[in-house]
């Protein structure tokens, strides 16, 4: 009960239970020169499927829906040929349908794995909260539930060592030979207090690089993207069956 592209009515009739559902959400955007185009759906579904499998093993039954492949873009990137900008309020209908359906299928549990840095769904997860009270709806970056500093050299935050790491494990045929790599050199802002996080300002990507990455990815490697995948998805596997088990009355101590 772990991939729905792989179910049918006759395995869904004699399943056990469904816990819960996994939503990966990525996008639709050039990642430098060698990267597809829809690297954060790949791998959000990945590491969802390899999470899932992994909670499967100790009992729980988790359903992978398939990605949602248009995320929030930056000024600048739908430019670029083929980036899809999805509205925050598209993106929030899209949910309360996602939701709507499952509740009627007797699910109430939702875990969003966002793969792309761009989509922010805090604001709308509250909303769908006061309309659906006993509906839980938790979100994970997946490349940020573990130190990925830990894995590799310069992680990178687009198209760098971290996704092209990610993408030689799980998409070797989606990657480009290494000839072709962009630098991913990016240029910083000219005021301190955005470079050092403290405010925010969304990045115009014409101007920050010149080849749509964002970060270095010479020194990435299968090798590397296969201990970083096992370590992330471990931690969500133990995530979904603590979310799959939680009591909704029995949230706090």
């Amino acid at each position: 009960m772990t991939n729905i592209d792989a179910l049918s009515w006759s395995d869904v009739k004699s399943s056990q239970v469904v816990r819960m559902a996994i939503l990966p959400w990525g996008a639709t955007e050039p990642h430098n020169l060698h990267l597809s185009y829809s690297t954060d759906n790949l791998l959000s579904r990945a590491v969802s499927l390899d999470a899932a499998a992994k909670a499967e093993a100790q009992g729980v039954q988790a359903v992978v829906l398939p990605a949602i492949p248009f995320g929030s873009q930056n000024p600048g990137q739908t430019d670029f040929p083929i980036c899809i900008h999805m509205r925050v309020e598209t993106q929030k209908a899209i949910l309360y349908d996602v939701v709507s359906s499952l509740k009627r299928s007797g699910i109430n549990k939702l875990l969003i794995m966002n793969g792309h840095g761009g989509n922010t769904f805090n604001g709308v997860v509250r909303d769908l909260a006061v309309d659906f009270p006993d509906f839980l709806i938790a979100i994970s970056d997946w490349y940020k539930v573990v130190d990925s500093r830990s894995f590799f050299t310069e992680p990178g935050d687009h198209a760098g060592e971290l996704e092209t790491s990610m993408m030689l494990h799980y998409y070797p045929e989606y990657v480009k030979p290494k000839e072709v790599y962009g630098s991913g050199t990016t240029r910083q802002f000219t005021i301190s207090g955005l470079n050092k996080r403290l405010f925010w300002l969304p990045r115009n990507w014409q101007r920050v690089s010149d080849d749509t990455g964002i970060g270095n990815p010479q020194h990435a490697n299968a090798e590397k993207g296969k201990l970083f995948a096992d370590a992330v998805s471990t931690v969500v596997a133990e995530f979904i069956c603590d979310f799959a088990n939680a009591d909704p009355d029995k949230l706090y101590c």
